[in-house]
């Protein structure tokens, strides 16, 4: 594609209010604070959810293992690039997720492309919550497999789709644990009777509930009183509540070895550096022990709503860390964006194709180290741009 091209697609993007813009942070303060782009502001859009990302215990644990094992693993897990912190970070992973192993990916983008490419192909279905991750689409598409998707959060058609699979045992059933736009949560249990009617593998992509979800952080199967019978497959993340770097599968013996023969993602890149590995060795340890950041996170979680419905804001609803407000037009949502930046508060405008068309909205997320004040001056902040700006908002800058 030319240049000319190029530039004439990005100018309708522009135009149509969907160009996105990259903010640099150049320090992270105490608590939730950051320096971006020069200004000082409370981070409301992240997804470090425990507050983990500034613990001096990762930051420790990361330092005493780059100096004895460098900062990069150097080959891919098959080669040479498993070490003894990547072979101790899938254990505890094991450990804490009641499987017998676990396996690590890079990314959480590669850790979805293994579990669904390794186990379906052309003869093969795919049935997908309608909101699933991106990832976990484009995995499906490359697949090969038909993919189905049904309405989100809806296990009557889930049950429904499986039932045009080619033969017993050759569907998946795909969905997020928390899905990270809405921070709703998939109805696991009806959709476990959907899979087991069908003969289906569950696979669930827990990125969100892993560390703040269930009686003792262990996501949303614990939320649900789910095993690993129930759902076989699980996906998880390092980067967002362990306030780390890189993901994991996690199953029975004879899925991880599967997946560690065969999946492109796994066996084509460099494996995790070991420092990192440490670290989110460190934060596993602390999300164990430190109970008290995920009632703080949901709690704060729960004071944001409360205030929010007496100024007469409209929330998802949603029991997790991330509380969407909807906005629908996207030039609005990127004006009160600017607003409440300029105000101090960080807090993303998430437009189409991340959500949507029409659903476009203010991505709110909480942390464990934000404070109940910084929570209440948000939401005074929020409502004061929302009165500020009228439905049909002026172009803001992208």
């Amino acid at each position: 594609m030319r240049p000319a091209v190029l530039r004439e697609r990005l100018a309708q993007l522009a135009a149509q209010h969907l160009q996105r813009r990259r903010r640099t942070v150049s320090a992270a303060q105490e608590g939730a604070g950051v320096v971006v782009d020069g200004q000082r502001l409370i981070n409301f859009c992240g997804n470090d959810y425990l507050g983990l990302n500034a613990h001096p215990a990762l930051a420790q644990a990361l330092a005493r293992s780059a100096a004895v094992a460098g900062s990069g693993s150097g080959a891919s897990h098959l080669v040479s690039g498993h070490t003894l912190e990547h072979e101790r970070l899938e254990e505890e992973l094991a450990q804490f997720t009641g499987r017998e192993r676990a396996l690590l990916f890079s990314t959480g983008y590669m850790a979805n492309l293994a579990a669904i490419t390794c186990l379906a192909g052309r003869d093969s279905q795919v049935v997908m919550d309608r909101l699933s991750h991106a990832s976990l689409i484009d995995a499906a598409r490359l697949s090969g497999a038909r993919l189905k998707r049904f309405t989100h959060g809806d296990a009557a058609a889930a049950g429904t789709a499986l039932q045009g699979a080619a033969a017993p045992g050759t569907a998946l059933l795909v969905t997020d644990g928390v899905f990270s736009m809405d921070g709703d949560l998939a109805p696991l249990p009806q959709l476990v009777a959907a899979a087991t009617a069908a003969a289906a593998t569950l696979i669930v992509d827990d990125a969100h509930g892993l560390g703040v979800m269930g009686a003792s952080g262990r996501g949303c199967l614990e939320h649900f009183n789910l095993d690993a019978s129930a759902v076989p497959v699980l996906v998880g993340t390092l980067g967002k509540a362990f306030g780390c770097f890189g993901a994991f599968i996690a199953a029975d013996a004879d899925y991880i070895e599967w997946f560690a023969q065969t999946a492109r993602s796994y066996r084509y890149t460099t494996a995790l550096p070991p420092p990192v590995a440490a670290a989110a060795r460190a934060a596993l340890g602390v999300a164990t022990t430190e109970s008290w950041r995920r009632e703080r996170v949901l709690g704060l979680a729960a004071r944001l709503r409360r205030g929010c419905a007496q100024a007469d804001i409209t929330v998802l609803p949603s029991p997790s860390p991330i509380q969407p407000v909807v906005l629908g037009d996207s030039a609005r949502a990127l004006v009160v964006s600017e607003r409440l930046f300029a105000a101090g508060f960080w807090v993303a405008a998430i437009r189409p194709p991340t959500v949507p068309r029409g659903s476009a909205r203010l991505r709110i997320t909480l942390s464990a180290a934000h404070s109940e004040p910084q929570v209440d001056a948000l939401i005074d902040a929020l409502a004061g741009a929302l009165r500020a700006v009228p439905l049909q908002a002026p172009h803001a800058a992208t």
